[in-house]
Formats: C-alpha cells, sequence, structure tokens
C-alpha cells in the first residue's frame, strides 16, 4: 500500500511533471515514433554487431565475446559524480573501437562549450543517477 501511495505522491506532485525544470511535457513526441532512417540506422549497427560476434565466436571461441561484454558492461559504469568535470568514458570508448570514429558530435553542438549554459545541478545530477528522480542530467540550454 505504502509502495502506491508513493508513486502516486510522485506522479501527481512529484519531479516527473516538473515542468519548470524539464519544460512542457509534449503528446507528439509520445504519438511520433523517431524517424524511419534512425529505425533503419538502428538495425544496421544491431545486424553488423551480430555479424562481428558471430565473427568472434568463429575465430576465438564462445568465451571471447562473453568477456567483451563483461569487459563493457563494467567499463560503462565508471562514471564521475555530476559536477564540473564530465565523464570521458575512455575506457569504455577504447574497447568499444569508437575512439578511431570521429563524427560530427565531436565537434559540432557540444553543451559544455556554449556560453549560457546554465551550471550543472548536482544534487538532480545524483538524484537522476540513482533512480530517484527522471528527467535531463544537464539543464537545457537558456
Amino acid at each position: 500500500m505504502e509502495d502506491t501511495s508513493k508513486t502516486i505522491a510522485h506522479q501527481i506532485g512529484g519531479l516527473q511533471n516538473d515542468a519548470l525544470r524539464f519544460g512542457l511535457h509534449g503528446v507528439k513526441s509520445d504519438i511520433v515514433g523517431s524517424h524511419p532512417l534512425e529505425s533503419s540506422l538502428q538495425s544496421v549497427k544491431g545486424a553488423e554487431e551480430a555479424m562481428k560476434r558471430q565473427c568472434k565466436v568463429n575465430l576465438y571461441g564462445a568465451a571471447f565475446p562473453l568477456k567483451e561484454e563483461l569487459d563493457r558492461q563494467i567499463l560503462s559504469r565508471f562514471q564521475r559524480p555530476p559536477g564540473v568535470i564530465p565523464s570521458s568514458m575512455l575506457g569504455l570508448e577504447s574497447v568499444t573501437g569508437s575512439l578511431d570514429h570521429f563524427g560530427f558530435e565531436d565537434f559540432l553542438n557540444d553543451p559544455h562549450e556554449s556560453e549560457t549554459l546554465r551550471p550543472l545541478d548536482m544534487h538532480h545530477g545524483m538524484e537522476v543517477r540513482l533512480g530517484l528522480s527522471k528527467g535531463p542530467v544537464y539543464p537545457s540550454i537558456i
């Protein structure tokens, strides 16, 4: 009984409906799915990863991809607390091979280089990380 009352109170007056912190909730994003090219790109990435995994199984045995997945899970958990210095995730990037990829997101539209970025709310960032609150860790640009 306590759990249901907490979830109802959280949904009615809690952080889920905090329009001042997260902006007004739009219904369009719930109705309209992602762009067809985005879903196609995700399916191609999934098929490519499955093919690479099967090649590794054939070359090195079944334990090698499992060890890589375990390393990937461990390295994805190491992050700095929300604050001034963002997490670089260098270990995860080296294991996944994304250090070799240089996309537009690496040099365009970095929110940390913005002149109008509000300071990060460390308490809210920790609430999001611990699952106590929902919403973006980094505040939107003013």
